[in-house]
Protein backbone atom coordinates (compact mmCIF):
# COMPACT_ATOMS: atom_id res chain seq x y z
CA UNK A 1 0.00 0.00 0.00
CA UNK A 2 1.61 3.24 -0.99
CA UNK A 3 -0.16 6.58 -0.25
CA UNK A 4 2.61 9.05 -0.95
CA UNK A 5 2.98 9.84 2.57
CA UNK A 6 5.03 9.33 5.71
CA UNK A 7 2.98 6.66 7.68
CA UNK A 8 2.88 9.59 10.64
CA UNK A 9 0.94 11.69 7.82
CA UNK A 10 -1.48 9.08 6.99
CA UNK A 11 -5.31 10.31 8.06
CA UNK A 12 -5.95 8.68 10.95
CA UNK A 13 -8.96 8.80 13.64
CA UNK A 14 -9.91 11.72 14.90
CA UNK A 15 -11.42 12.52 18.40
CA UNK A 16 -14.69 14.78 19.35
CA UNK A 17 -12.80 17.71 19.70
CA UNK A 18 -11.93 17.70 15.67
CA UNK A 19 -15.89 17.36 15.19
CA UNK A 20 -16.61 20.09 17.95
CA UNK A 21 -18.21 22.70 15.08
CA UNK A 22 -19.95 19.68 13.40
CA UNK A 23 -23.43 19.69 13.48
CA UNK A 24 -24.24 16.03 12.43
CA UNK A 25 -21.76 14.95 14.71
CA UNK A 26 -22.30 16.91 17.92
CA UNK A 27 -26.41 16.22 17.42
CA UNK A 28 -25.86 12.54 18.24
CA UNK A 29 -22.69 11.89 20.08
CA UNK A 30 -20.81 13.36 23.90
CA UNK A 31 -19.40 11.06 26.32
CA UNK A 32 -21.48 9.65 28.90
CA UNK A 33 -25.04 10.13 26.57
CA UNK A 34 -27.11 7.97 24.30
CA UNK A 35 -29.32 9.60 21.73
CA UNK A 36 -31.91 7.86 19.45
CA UNK A 37 -32.47 8.00 15.56
CA UNK A 38 -34.23 5.91 12.88
CA UNK A 39 -33.29 3.24 10.75
CA UNK A 40 -35.13 3.67 7.14
CA UNK A 41 -37.07 2.08 5.52
CA UNK A 42 -40.14 2.35 7.93
CA UNK A 43 -41.78 -0.56 5.96
CA UNK A 44 -40.38 -3.84 4.74
CA UNK A 45 -39.63 -3.83 0.54
CA UNK A 46 -41.67 -7.14 -0.62
CA UNK A 47 -41.90 -6.32 -4.55
CA UNK A 48 -44.13 -3.20 -4.31
CA UNK A 49 -42.18 0.18 -4.59
CA UNK A 50 -45.22 2.24 -3.38
CA UNK A 51 -44.13 0.73 0.09
CA UNK A 52 -42.29 4.35 0.24
CA UNK A 53 -44.76 6.11 -0.49
CA UNK A 54 -45.56 8.83 2.24
CA UNK A 55 -42.03 8.02 4.01
CA UNK A 56 -40.42 11.56 3.43
CA UNK A 57 -43.74 12.92 4.99
CA UNK A 58 -42.64 10.46 7.91
CA UNK A 59 -39.18 11.91 8.22
CA UNK A 60 -40.40 15.27 8.46
CA UNK A 61 -42.05 14.13 11.39
CA UNK A 62 -39.33 12.58 13.00
CA UNK A 63 -36.72 15.95 12.28
CA UNK A 64 -39.51 18.04 14.13
CA UNK A 65 -40.15 15.79 16.72
CA UNK A 66 -36.47 16.17 17.64
CA UNK A 67 -34.85 12.51 16.92
CA UNK A 68 -31.19 12.72 16.69
CA UNK A 69 -30.61 10.83 13.16
CA UNK A 70 -32.18 9.04 9.93
CA UNK A 71 -29.95 6.24 8.79
CA UNK A 72 -30.03 4.73 5.27
CA UNK A 73 -28.63 1.60 4.51
CA UNK A 74 -26.48 0.87 1.13
CA UNK A 75 -27.68 -2.20 -0.54
CA UNK A 76 -26.32 -2.36 -4.61
CA UNK A 77 -28.09 -5.48 -5.36
CA UNK A 78 -31.51 -7.59 -4.33
CA UNK A 79 -29.58 -10.37 -3.21
CA UNK A 80 -32.75 -13.38 -2.65
CA UNK A 81 -31.04 -15.22 -0.43
CA UNK A 82 -30.60 -11.97 2.02
CA UNK A 83 -34.08 -11.20 1.65
CA UNK A 84 -33.48 -7.70 2.67
CA UNK A 85 -33.38 -4.64 -0.16
CA UNK A 86 -32.72 -1.39 2.35
CA UNK A 87 -34.38 1.41 1.02
CA UNK A 88 -33.74 0.62 -1.86
CA UNK A 89 -33.04 4.06 -2.91
CA UNK A 90 -28.87 4.90 -3.79
CA UNK A 91 -28.05 6.05 0.03
CA UNK A 92 -26.38 9.26 -1.30
CA UNK A 93 -29.30 10.92 -3.99
CA UNK A 94 -31.65 9.44 -1.21
CA UNK A 95 -29.83 11.56 1.55
CA UNK A 96 -29.68 14.73 -0.55
CA UNK A 97 -33.18 14.43 -0.78
CA UNK A 98 -33.95 13.91 2.29
CA UNK A 99 -31.29 16.96 3.01
CA UNK A 100 -33.66 19.27 1.58
CA UNK A 101 -36.73 17.99 3.03
CA UNK A 102 -35.52 18.23 6.73
CA UNK A 103 -33.61 20.66 9.18
CA UNK A 104 -31.78 19.54 12.15
CA UNK A 105 -31.73 15.94 11.99
CA UNK A 106 -28.09 14.41 11.30
CA UNK A 107 -27.67 12.05 8.01
CA UNK A 108 -26.01 8.53 8.52
CA UNK A 109 -25.09 5.87 6.46
CA UNK A 110 -25.62 2.06 8.05
CA UNK A 111 -23.26 1.43 5.99
CA UNK A 112 -21.46 2.68 2.95
CA UNK A 113 -19.85 0.01 1.52
CA UNK A 114 -16.16 1.18 0.82
CA UNK A 115 -15.20 -1.57 -1.18
CA UNK A 116 -16.98 -1.55 -3.97
CA UNK A 117 -16.63 2.24 -4.82
CA UNK A 118 -13.80 4.51 -5.93
CA UNK A 119 -12.83 7.16 -3.26
CA UNK A 120 -13.24 9.84 -5.55
CA UNK A 121 -16.72 8.92 -6.38
CA UNK A 122 -17.53 8.60 -2.39
CA UNK A 123 -15.69 11.79 -1.57
CA UNK A 124 -17.63 13.68 -4.33
CA UNK A 125 -20.84 11.97 -2.85
CA UNK A 126 -20.29 12.80 0.73
CA UNK A 127 -19.25 16.15 0.86
CA UNK A 128 -21.77 17.41 -1.99
CA UNK A 129 -24.29 15.83 0.39
CA UNK A 130 -22.22 17.89 3.67
CA UNK A 131 -22.29 21.27 2.47
CA UNK A 132 -26.29 20.53 0.49
CA UNK A 133 -27.41 19.66 4.25
CA UNK A 134 -25.26 22.27 6.21
CA UNK A 135 -23.14 19.74 7.99
CA UNK A 136 -25.50 17.06 8.69
CA UNK A 137 -24.04 13.63 7.29
CA UNK A 138 -22.31 10.79 9.38
CA UNK A 139 -20.49 7.99 7.20
CA UNK A 140 -21.22 4.91 8.92
CA UNK A 141 -19.01 2.54 6.48
CA UNK A 142 -17.98 -1.48 5.53
CA UNK A 143 -16.12 -3.68 4.25
CA UNK A 144 -19.29 -5.57 2.61
CA UNK A 145 -20.89 -8.34 2.93
CA UNK A 146 -23.30 -9.77 0.36
CA UNK A 147 -20.58 -12.06 -1.97
CA UNK A 148 -22.84 -11.33 -5.11
CA UNK A 149 -21.83 -7.58 -5.66
CA UNK A 150 -18.38 -7.81 -5.45
CA UNK A 151 -18.12 -9.72 -9.62
CA UNK A 152 -20.97 -7.81 -10.55
CA UNK A 153 -18.46 -4.68 -9.57
CA UNK A 154 -15.57 -6.88 -11.34
CA UNK A 155 -13.91 -7.06 -7.83
CA UNK A 156 -12.02 -10.03 -5.28
CA UNK A 157 -14.59 -10.60 -2.72
CA UNK A 158 -11.59 -11.86 -0.92
CA UNK A 159 -9.79 -9.40 -1.20
CA UNK A 160 -12.50 -6.30 0.15
CA UNK A 161 -10.03 -6.13 3.40
CA UNK A 162 -7.26 -4.49 1.99
CA UNK A 163 -9.26 -2.55 -0.51
CA UNK A 164 -11.44 -1.10 2.39
CA UNK A 165 -8.86 -0.38 4.15
CA UNK A 166 -6.98 1.69 1.09
CA UNK A 167 -10.50 3.91 -0.01
CA UNK A 168 -10.29 4.78 3.75
CA UNK A 169 -6.71 6.60 3.85
CA UNK A 170 -7.45 7.73 0.19
CA UNK A 171 -10.42 9.29 0.95
CA UNK A 172 -9.43 11.10 4.28
CA UNK A 173 -6.47 12.32 1.74
CA UNK A 174 -8.84 13.72 -0.72
CA UNK A 175 -10.86 15.70 1.80
CA UNK A 176 -7.80 16.95 3.44
CA UNK A 177 -7.19 21.09 3.50
CA UNK A 178 -4.85 20.64 0.84
CA UNK A 179 -4.78 17.60 -1.50
CA UNK A 180 -1.45 16.18 -1.47
CA UNK A 181 0.15 13.99 -4.17
CA UNK A 182 -1.33 10.42 -3.71
CA UNK A 183 0.19 7.31 -4.88
CA UNK A 184 -2.96 4.09 -4.22
CA UNK A 185 -3.18 0.94 -5.38
CA UNK A 186 -6.45 2.51 -6.43
CA UNK A 187 -4.84 5.37 -8.24
CA UNK A 188 -2.49 7.97 -8.95
CA UNK A 189 -3.41 12.06 -8.27
CA UNK A 190 0.15 14.49 -8.57
CA UNK A 191 -1.54 17.68 -9.78
CA UNK A 192 -5.67 18.15 -9.70
CA UNK A 193 -7.16 19.01 -6.48
CA UNK A 194 -10.16 17.44 -4.47
CA UNK A 195 -13.69 19.81 -4.65
CA UNK A 196 -15.42 20.75 -2.55
CA UNK A 197 -13.96 20.31 0.96
CA UNK A 198 -15.97 19.63 3.58
CA UNK A 199 -17.79 22.33 5.35
CA UNK A 200 -16.52 21.79 8.60
CA UNK A 201 -13.21 19.98 7.85
CA UNK A 202 -13.43 16.46 7.89
CA UNK A 203 -16.84 14.34 7.66
CA UNK A 204 -16.98 11.65 10.36
CA UNK A 205 -16.24 7.73 9.79
CA UNK A 206 -18.23 5.50 11.87
CA UNK A 207 -16.16 2.05 10.58
CA UNK A 208 -18.50 -0.80 11.42
CA UNK A 209 -17.69 -4.09 13.01
CA UNK A 210 -14.11 -4.95 11.62
CA UNK A 211 -14.86 -4.60 8.13
CA UNK A 212 -12.13 -7.24 7.98
CA UNK A 213 -9.40 -5.14 9.92
CA UNK A 214 -7.22 -5.87 12.99
CA UNK A 215 -8.90 -4.25 16.45
CA UNK A 216 -5.80 -2.24 16.17
CA UNK A 217 -6.41 -0.74 13.26
CA UNK A 218 -10.19 -0.27 14.07
CA UNK A 219 -8.73 2.09 16.91
CA UNK A 220 -6.06 4.21 15.15
CA UNK A 221 -8.46 4.57 12.05
CA UNK A 222 -12.36 4.91 13.55
CA UNK A 223 -13.92 8.06 14.12
CA UNK A 224 -16.56 5.87 15.68
CA UNK A 225 -17.18 2.39 15.61
CA UNK A 226 -20.87 0.89 14.62
CA UNK A 227 -21.27 -2.93 15.96
CA UNK A 228 -24.04 -4.97 15.87
CA UNK A 229 -25.66 -5.23 19.67
CA UNK A 230 -25.44 -8.72 21.05
CA UNK A 231 -28.96 -10.22 22.49
CA UNK A 232 -31.27 -7.29 23.61
CA UNK A 233 -33.86 -9.64 25.52
CA UNK A 234 -31.75 -9.15 28.57
CA UNK A 235 -28.86 -7.73 30.38
CA UNK A 236 -26.21 -10.37 29.26
CA UNK A 237 -26.25 -8.52 25.85
CA UNK A 238 -25.53 -5.38 26.74
CA UNK A 239 -22.69 -6.88 29.34
CA UNK A 240 -20.21 -8.70 26.45
CA UNK A 241 -21.23 -5.31 24.31
CA UNK A 242 -19.49 -3.23 27.74
CA UNK A 243 -16.50 -5.13 26.65
CA UNK A 244 -16.03 -5.08 23.65
CA UNK A 245 -16.46 -1.08 23.53
CA UNK A 246 -13.99 -0.99 26.47
CA UNK A 247 -11.53 -2.92 25.01
CA UNK A 248 -11.94 -0.95 21.81
CA UNK A 249 -11.45 2.13 23.63
CA UNK A 250 -8.88 1.45 25.77
CA UNK A 251 -6.80 0.48 22.09
CA UNK A 252 -7.27 4.06 20.94
CA UNK A 253 -3.78 5.51 20.92
CA UNK A 254 -4.52 8.80 21.96
CA UNK A 255 -7.03 8.04 24.34
CA UNK A 256 -10.13 10.47 23.29
CA UNK A 257 -13.18 9.98 23.00
CA UNK A 258 -14.86 8.03 20.26
CA UNK A 259 -18.52 7.73 19.81
CA UNK A 260 -20.05 3.77 19.87
CA UNK A 261 -23.10 2.70 17.68
CA UNK A 262 -25.72 0.06 17.87
CA UNK A 263 -28.74 -0.80 16.41
CA UNK A 264 -32.42 -2.93 16.57
CA UNK A 265 -34.84 -4.03 14.84
CA UNK A 266 -38.40 -3.15 16.96
CA UNK A 267 -41.88 -4.88 17.10
CA UNK A 268 -42.69 -2.31 19.50
CA UNK A 269 -46.01 -3.40 21.03
CA UNK A 270 -49.07 -1.61 22.27
CA UNK A 271 -48.93 -2.85 25.43
CA UNK A 272 -45.99 -1.16 27.11
CA UNK A 273 -45.17 -3.80 29.99
CA UNK A 274 -44.59 -6.33 27.12
CA UNK A 275 -41.29 -8.20 28.09
CA UNK A 276 -38.67 -7.89 25.77
CA UNK A 277 -38.98 -11.19 23.41
CA UNK A 278 -36.72 -12.15 20.47
CA UNK A 279 -37.91 -13.35 17.41
CA UNK A 280 -36.43 -14.64 14.24
CA UNK A 281 -33.51 -15.99 15.94
CA UNK A 282 -32.89 -12.42 17.94
CA UNK A 283 -32.91 -10.73 14.40
CA UNK A 284 -36.17 -8.44 15.98
CA UNK A 285 -37.01 -7.48 19.43
CA UNK A 286 -40.41 -7.39 20.86
CA UNK A 287 -41.04 -5.52 23.45
CA UNK A 288 -43.65 -2.87 24.92
CA UNK A 289 -41.85 0.70 25.73
CA UNK A 290 -40.83 -0.27 29.33
CA UNK A 291 -38.43 -2.93 27.83
CA UNK A 292 -37.24 -1.01 25.49
CA UNK A 293 -36.26 1.75 27.95
CA UNK A 294 -34.47 -0.72 29.97
CA UNK A 295 -32.52 -1.77 26.97
CA UNK A 296 -31.65 1.87 26.04
CA UNK A 297 -30.48 2.68 29.52
CA UNK A 298 -28.27 -0.40 29.43
CA UNK A 299 -26.72 0.11 26.59
CA UNK A 300 -25.89 3.77 28.23
CA UNK A 301 -24.52 2.34 30.88
CA UNK A 302 -22.41 0.03 28.48
CA UNK A 303 -20.73 2.83 26.95
CA UNK A 304 -23.25 3.27 23.54
CA UNK A 305 -23.80 6.53 22.50
CA UNK A 306 -26.38 6.19 19.69
CA UNK A 307 -29.26 3.77 19.18
CA UNK A 308 -30.62 3.45 15.78
CA UNK A 309 -34.15 2.09 16.19
CA UNK A 310 -35.84 0.51 12.93
CA UNK A 311 -39.63 -0.89 12.42
CA UNK A 312 -39.48 -2.18 9.21
CA UNK A 313 -40.76 -5.57 10.69
CA UNK A 314 -43.70 -4.19 12.70
CA UNK A 315 -46.81 -4.79 12.73
CA UNK A 316 -47.99 -1.06 13.85
CA UNK A 317 -48.46 1.78 11.39
CA UNK A 318 -45.33 3.63 11.71
CA UNK A 319 -46.99 7.11 12.64
CA UNK A 320 -47.89 5.52 15.72
CA UNK A 321 -44.49 3.94 16.73
CA UNK A 322 -43.05 7.19 16.06
CA UNK A 323 -45.43 8.95 18.03
CA UNK A 324 -44.79 7.14 21.14
CA UNK A 325 -41.00 6.95 20.47
CA UNK A 326 -41.14 10.55 20.76
CA UNK A 327 -43.76 11.06 23.68
CA UNK A 328 -42.29 8.19 25.37
CA UNK A 329 -38.80 7.46 25.14
CA UNK A 330 -37.24 10.26 23.48
CA UNK A 331 -37.56 12.66 26.25
CA UNK A 332 -35.44 10.23 28.65
CA UNK A 333 -32.28 9.94 25.30
CA UNK A 334 -32.67 13.72 24.31
CA UNK A 335 -30.64 14.90 21.29
CA UNK A 336 -27.75 17.14 22.16
CA UNK A 337 -27.78 20.35 21.42
CA UNK A 338 -25.27 21.21 19.56
CA UNK A 339 -23.92 23.97 16.55
CA UNK A 340 -26.50 24.25 13.89
CA UNK A 341 -26.78 23.62 10.72
CA UNK A 342 -24.95 26.49 8.41
CA UNK A 343 -28.25 27.83 6.70
CA UNK A 344 -26.64 28.89 3.49
CA UNK A 345 -29.18 28.69 0.37
CA UNK A 346 -27.73 26.43 -2.52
Amino acid sequence: MNHNLPASEIPTGMSSDAFAHHPGYRRMFAANQLTIGIFLPLRFYEGDMRVLEGQTALVKDIDQRGFASIWVRDVPLYDPCFGDAGQIFDPFTYLSYLAANTNRISLATGSAIFSLRHPIDLAKAASTIDHLSGGRLILGIASGDRPVEFPAYGLDLDARGERFAETVIYFRQLLAERTRPIRSNLGILTEAEFLPKPPYGRIPLLITGSSRQTPQWVAEHADGWLTYPQQTHNAEGPVRLAQNIRRWRDAIPDGGFRPHVTNEWLELTEDPDFPRTPLNGGFVLKTGRKGLIDLLGEWQQAGVNHAALGMQFASRPPAEIIQELAEEVLPLFPSIDGPAPSNIKW
